[in-house]
Order: structure tokens, then sequence, then C-alpha cells
């Protein structure tokens, strides 16, 4: 079985839009696309928010990816959170089905004629969006609640299925719901209770739905977990995530596996540079060897076989110093994997 190279999600703003801007920008898009209104229309959500999407997932493609997220260039937890928010002050914490909508998933959907053309081909999309734990830890704590937990579980469902396209010129191959912090820090919940909220939130049909952990140390807790389909975890930076996985764990449980062989952590690529005596490294110099991608790359699917059916980065590139860079990482990683 083949394995697709998709990538986390985040990426670099371009240099001439600052994050403040593009923050008001994203927001004005949402009320205005849940009014009903066309964002082009407005000419400053059409500079700052439909342009710079646009053109940062045209990048994205150009890159060879065949699974692309959209350019997530916006705070993850506010992506959710901002509409949670308002249902929170209306005394409930499920978010009404027409505001669960992430606004790049809806103008790329509307694009995906013109961009399907432009590249040639029928769109591949990732999408992803922060879990229902990982918004639970932000909003409420560790303290276990359960009818919240399932408002959470339920709006993160909404958002998912309300981002599953199925056209001529796109489709949604992957939904992933983030929990970074799992392993980390922990709602004070029973194992149960965890899996309930996870299987609420995966409630939906028609992709690949991945788990993205930042740790493996409470992995085998999702082996059991309906729904989930792929299990991803980041590798090229922390190497010993692989050893919390078997073949035959994830056989055992019919689940899949995405693992990032390209290192993202790029504050500690900029402290190991310096710590070499480069104090302004090049894009380049950011950048995995193709032959150390190609490594890992062989080592995990030798390790997992047909079981590694995703792929690509470790965790996204919304911190790397420009959109060049980040570029090329990508370009780097789908050329190492494919000659691997």
């Amino acid at each position: 079985m083949d394995t697709l190279i998709d990538d986390i999600g985040s990426f670099p703003l371009p240099s001439n839009v600052d994050r403040e801007t593009f923050g008001r920008a994203y927001r004005g898009a949402r009320d205005a696309i849940t009014k009903g209104e066309a964002v082009e229309n407005d000419d400053f959500l059409r500079k700052n928010f439909r342009e710079v999407v646009l053109e940062s997932f045209r990048k994205k493609l150009r890159s060879g990816l065949d699974v692309v997220n959209y350019p997530q260039h916006y705070d993850g937890i506010k992506q959710v959170g901002d509409a949670l928010h308002k249902a929170m002050e209306k005394g409930t914490f499920v978010v009404e089905k027409k505001a669960a909508f992430l606004p790049e998933v809806h103008l790329i959907s509307q694009e995906a004629k013109s961009l399907s053309e432009e590249f040639g081909k029928k769109i591949l999309l990732r999408v992803s969006l922060f879990g229902p734990m990982e918004q639970y830890l932000k909003e409420i704590g560790t303290t276990p609640y359960t009818e919240v937990m399932e408002g959470f579980a339920e709006t993160i469902k909404r958002f998912a299925k309300n981002s599953i396209l199925d056209t001529k010129y796109i489709k949604t191959e992957v939904v992933c719901i983030d929990e970074p912090s799992f392993g980390f820090l922990n709602i004070n919940a029973e194992k149960d209770a965890i899996k309930k909220t996870l299987e609420k939130a995966f409630d939906f049909q028609g992709t690949t739905r991945q788990i993205h952990l930042h740790s493996s140390v409470r992995l085998p807790d999702l082996l059991d977990v309906n729904n989930i389909d792929a299990l991803t975890f980041e590798y090229a930076a922390s190497p010993k995530n692989i050893e919390g996985v078997s073949k035959s764990m994830l056989e055992a449980a019919d689940k899949q596996v995405r693992v990032g062989v390209a290192r993202t952590d790029i504050d500690t690529i900029l402290a190991d540079l310096h710590d070499q005596g480069l104090a302004q490294p090049t894009g380049e110099q950011l950048l995995d060897s193709e032959e150390a991608i190609k490594k890992r790359y062989r080592f995990a699917k030798e390790k997992f076989g047909d079981c590694m059916t995703f792929t690509g980065p470790d965790c996204g590139l919304g911190s790397w110093p420009s959109q060049e860079a980040a570029q090329s990482l990508l370009e780097r990683t789908v050329k190492a994997v494919k000659s691997a």
C-alpha cells in the first residue's frame, strides 16, 4: 500500500502580513461568511484573508504533497474557540451547526474548481482542528465535567462534518483532530470518559479520521477508541515516540499510523545551529538532509509496513522564518520519501 505524504497544517504568513492583521481579517471573514456575504467584496478581507490563504495553499500544492492541509495561519485554539465562546455566552457548550465551520475550508471549497484546473488534478485536502480535550483544557482545566466534555465533543464533530468535501474538484481525504497535550497534561477523567468523548468527536464518515499527538506515552489508550482510523505522532524530533506502538498493536486494533519524518521544531534547530556558530542560518541550513529524511522514513516503513498509510513532516511550520523555507522543507520531504 502506498504511503501518502501530507502535512500537519500551520504555515508561515507572507512577510507583508503580520499576525495581528491576519487575525482581524480572519475574524472578519468568519463574520462575513456567517452572514452569507462574499469575502471578496471587502477590500481588507480580500487582501488580508482571501489572497493570503489561497496563495499559501498554492505554495503547499506546488511542493508536491499528496494530501494538503489548508494553511493554518490563525491560532488553532481560537479557530473553534471564537465560535465556542459565543455559544457559551448563550449558556451552551455546543456551537450551532451553521456556525461550526472553518473559513479556510469554506474559501478553498469555493475556489476548488479553479485550483483543480490550475494544478491539473483533483485536490486532496487535509483538515486539522484542535480536539475536545485540548479545547477543554484551555477553557475549563483538568477537572472533568461530563456534560461539558460531551458538549465540546459535539462541537468538534460539527466542525469536522462541515469540513468534509467531495466533488469533482476536491475531496477531504483526511480530517485530523489534534490533541497535542494528551500524555503531557490530561483531564483527570477515567479512561472510559476520555474514550466516550473522543468517539463522539470522531463520529463522522467519508474521510480518514486521524488523531495527532505530540507524545506517544498514552497512545495505547487510544487503540480501542472507535471511529479513529489513524494515529499520528512526531518521530523526527522525538525519536522515542516510535517505541510506543508496534505493528501488531495497530493490526489488532485495526488502526493505521502516520509518522513524522522531517524535523520542524524550529527553535531547537536554530539553537543547535547557533551552537555550531551559525547565528544567521540560511533557509537551506534549516532543513534536514534528504538522506536523514529517507533514513527515518525507511525505518518507520519497515517497522509498520502497510499500517503506515501517511507520512510527512513533524508538527506544523507556522513558526518558521519564511514561507520559502517552509515550502522548501515540504518539497524536500516529498522528494526524499518518493525516492526512498
